[in-house]
């Protein structure tokens, strides 16, 4: 039978007030520890035969990162990361990772962490690259040591439901060969087409010909097979039609 032992107090030691000896921690083979956050196991001799888990630390060894916060926020058309450690021990750094309707986790971007600090630390990071399509943005930290370890964060979890209409002006523009194209969706689309045209009102390509749910979405074109000009760009919906202008040069 294995033997699961939670260690919940700040600091345990053993010692014989009536020995001259060492004091001693012994568990044996089989044994299940687990020493919880803000716990510490510590004796002059410590034996560990069994299984040794948990965040909590041996005889006053390095606390590891510690994350008291963790917020998300949706202002001017982006998402406002915060989070803050109160202390970190052998912190490379935190990897940012988002996921959008339930898809694939993907990182974003890495912010470097500070190393080894006894005292609250704060972090921060914008995500301004929303025009992605969905609504629900999730996000988690993974928080990596020094030495490649490496733990996740619970998720934050924001929705972003365009108020209204839009379609954005490409970027860059001029341009050669290819530019970005956004638009937004308050509700969502049975049929939305997004297509390209040339002064003489043939259509040159189509990037979007389908359903889409409410969202902001993005998209590129590459002019490399039309010639130098001006071109229109053209979003439909059943709800909603705009059409711009961009410059092709070459």
């Amino acid at each position: 039978m294995k033997i699961f032992t939670k260690l919940f107090c700040a600091f345990l030691l053993f010692n014989s007030q009536f020995s001259h000896g060492q004091s001693i921690i012994e568990f044996q083979s089989g044994t299940i520890i687990e020493v919880t956050a803000g716990a510490d196991i510590c004796a002059d001799n410590v034996t560990i035969q069994g299984t040794y888990t948990g965040i909590g630390t041996l005889c006053n060894g390095p606390l590891p990162v510690e994350l008291s916060l963790f917020t998300a926020t949706f202002s001017k058309n982006e998402i406002n990361l915060f989070w803050k450690t109160e202390t970190e021990v052998d912190n490379y750094g935190f990897e940012i990772e988002r996921r959008i309707d339930d898809k694939d986790w993907n990182q974003i971007t890495f912010v470097v962490g500070n190393g080894n600090s006894n005292s609250p630390k704060e972090y921060s990071f914008s995500d301004k690259d929303l025009f992605a399509g969905g609504s629900k943005f999730q996000y988690r930290l993974k928080q990596i040591d020094n030495d490649g370890s490496f733990d996740y964060s619970n998720v934050v979890e924001v929705e972003v439901v365009p108020d209204q209409y839009e379609l954005s002006q490409n970027y860059p523009n001029p341009f050669n060969p290819s530019t970005v194209i956004e638009f937004s969706l308050p509700e969502d689309a049975a049929n939305a087409e997004l297509s390209i045209y040339n002064t003489l009102g043939e259509k040159v390509a189509e990037l979007v010909n389908t359903s889409l749910a409410t969202g902001r979405y993005q998209y590129q074109w590459n002019g490399q097979n039309v010639a130098s000009g001006t071109y229109i760009y053209k979003l439909r919906t059943d709800q909603f039609t705009s059409v711009k202008k961009m410059l092709l040069l070459k």
